[in-house]
C-alpha cells in the first residue's frame, strides 16, 4: 500500500470510527475527572513526597543534609501526601459524575456530590464503621479504587439523570428560593442511588468479606499487570500517534482508557517509595510525559530545532512560532504547522520516534538504570526538570537526553526530504511571481 493510499485509508476510513471514540461522552467525563479534579490533588500531593523524599542518589551535600533534617519529621509531612494521593479515587468518583452531568445538562454539583458519598459508602465494610482504622481504607480511596470510582460516577449520573427525564423528582412551587428547589429536586435520586450502593456494599462484604474496590481490584489485577507491560505500552504510544497523525488528540483518546491503570501504577510506586521498599509499576502517566512526549506528543523538541535551521523559510517560521511552546511540552504548532498531520513525508518517524524511545524507557525503568516514577509532574514542567522530578534522580533526566538524541536521528533522513521538497516548492513559488 501506497503511503497516499495508506493516508486516505486512514481519513477516510478510520479516521471516522476513532473520532466517535474520541468524542464519547463517558470517556471524556473520565478524561475531564482525572485533568480537572485529580490532577492538582496529585500534584499537590507530589510536593510533600519530594520534601519527605529528597533525591539522595544525587550525592550533593545540601541534599543529604536535607535528607537527615526532616528525617525524624517526615510522617508528619507525608500527611498532605497520604490524604491527597489516598483521596485520589474521591475526587474521581466526584469529577466523572460531575463531568457527565454537566454534559447532560443536570445538576453537577449534587451529582457529584452523591457520587462522592456513594463511593465512599461501598468503600468501607459494611460493618460497625467506627471500629475501622482510616488507614486501612486510604488505599482503597486512592489509586487502588480508580476502577470503581469511574463506575460510581457513571452510575449515580446516569441514575440522576434517569430521574430526572421521567419526572421522578420533587417540584417546588413557584417562588420557593432556587437553592430549596435545588435541595428538594435531589432528594429522590439521592435516596436510591445510596440505598442501592450501600446493598451492593452490603452483598458483597457478606459473601466475600472484602468492599467492592478491593473485589473489583482483585478481578482486575490481571489487566493492572498486563498495563505494565512492554507490549501494552508500544500498543499505547502507537496508537496514540496513529491518531494524531490524522487530527486526533491521541493522548487524550488513550489515557480515557488507560489513565486509571497509569495511575493506580503511579499510587503503588508512591507507597512504595515512602514505605523503602521496590518500585513496582513501570508504566504510568509520566512514562509517557516526561520520557516519551518530549516537546509534545510525538517527542518533536528535536524537530523544533532543525526547523529554525532549516533552509525552508516555511519550516525556519513554524520552529519561530514552536520554540517558547515546545519548552513546556506543547507542540501544537508543530503538529498543524508543518504539519505532521496527515504527512506521507513524517507519518513514519511521527510513530516511529516515539515507539523507539518507548522500547529505550521500558529497558531503562525495567532494569533500574532509571530509578521508576513516584511523582506525576504538570506535563507542561520542562524537559530535564522533569526528567529529576518524576524519578527523583539525575538519571531521569540523562533518559530524557538519550531519548532526544535517539528521536533527532530517526527525524532527521525525514525531514531533509520534506525540507527539500518545501525549498523547491518555494523557489518555484518565487519564480512565479516574478
Amino acid at each position: 500500500m501506497k503511503d497516499n493510499s495508506l493516508m486516505d485509508w486512514m481519513e477516510n476510513k478510520l479516521m471516522p470510527v476513532l473520532a466517535k471514540i474520541a468524542q464519547n461522552v463517558y470517556l471524556q467525563s473520565i478524561r475531564d475527572a482525572f485533568a480537572v479534579f485529580a490532577l492538582p490533588v496529585i500534584v499537590t500531593g507530589a510536593l510533600f513526597l519530594i520534601v519527605a523524599n529528597p533525591p539522595v542518589s544525587i550525592e550533593w551535600g545540601f541534599i543529604q543534609a536535607w535528607a537527615r533534617a526532616i528525617e525524624p519529621i517526615q510522617g508528619q509531612i507525608l500527611i498532605p501526601f497520604q490524604l491527597t494521593f489516598g483521596l485520589m479515587s474521591l475526587m474521581v468518583a466526584f469529577g466523572t459524575a460531575y463531568s457527565l452531568a454537566s454534559r447532560w445538562d443536570l445538576d453537577d454539583t449534587i451529582t457529584g456530590i452523591i457520587s462522592m458519598l456513594s463511593f465512599l459508602i461501598v468503600s468501607f465494610p459494611a460493618t460497625d464503621i467506627t471500629q475501622v482504622p482510616f488507614g486501612d481504607v486510604l488505599d482503597y480511596l486512592g489509586g487502588q479504587g480508580l476502577f470503581v470510582a469511574i463506575l460510581v460516577g457513571i452510575v449515580t449520573a446516569w441514575i440522576m439523570r434517569l430521574f430526572t427525564q421521567k419526572g421522578l423528582v420533587l417540584e417546588m412551587p413557584a417562588g420557593v428560593p432556587p437553592y430549596v428547589t435545588r435541595t428538594f429536586r435531589s432528594l429522590i435520586p439521592f435516596f436510591v442511588t445510596t440505598i442501592l450502593f450501600w446493598a451492593i456494599e452490603w452483598i458483597v462484604w457478606s459473601n466475600f468479606n472484602v468492599t467492592l474496590p478491593q473485589l473489583v481490584l482483585d478481578l482486575f489485577k490481571p489487566l493492572v499487570a498486563v498495563s505494565d507491560s512492554y507490549p501494552a505500552a508500544l500498543a499505547q504510544i502507537v496508537l496514540m500517534m496513529l491518531l494524531w497523525s490524522v487530527g486526533i488528540h491521541g493522548m487524550n483518546v488513550v489515557s480515557s482508557v488507560a489513565y486509571p491503570f497509569w495511575m493506580t501504577q503511579l499510587a503503588a510506586n508512591a507507597k512504595a517509595a515512602v514505605a523503602g521498599e521496590a518500585l513496582p509499576g513501570i508504566i504510568t502517566e509520566p512514562f509517557f510525559h516526561m520520557f516519551v512526549h518530549i516537546g509534545g506528543s510525538g517527542l518533536t523538541w528535536p524537530l523544533v530545532i532543525m526547523f529554525l535551521m532549516s533552509k525552508s523559510q516555511q519550516l525556519k517560521n513554524i520552529g519561530k512560532t514552536s520554540l517558547i511552546p515546545a519548552v513546556f511540552n506543547i507542540n501544537e504548532p508543530v503538529i498543524f504547522g508543518a504539519p505532521l498531520v496527515l504527512n506521507p513525508i513524517m507519518f513514519i518517524p511521527f510513530i516511529l520516534a516515539p515507539a523507539v524511545t518507548t522500547t529505550i524507557t521500558y529497558i531503562a525503568f525495567a532494569t533500574n538504570f532509571v530509578p521508576r516514577t513516584i511523582i506525576q509532574p504538570p506535563f507542561t514542567v520542562p524537559v530535564f526538570l522533569g526528567g529529576i522530578i518524576s524519578t527523583g534522580s539525575w538519571r531521569g533526566a540523562l533518559l530524557q537526553l538519550i531519548n532526544l538524541i535517539v528521536a533527532a536521528i530517526i527525524y532527521y533522513p525525514f525531514f531533509k526530504t520534506y525540507e527539500k521538497q518545501l525549498v523547491k516548492n518555494e523557489m518555484e513559488a518565487l519564480k512565479d511571481n516574478k
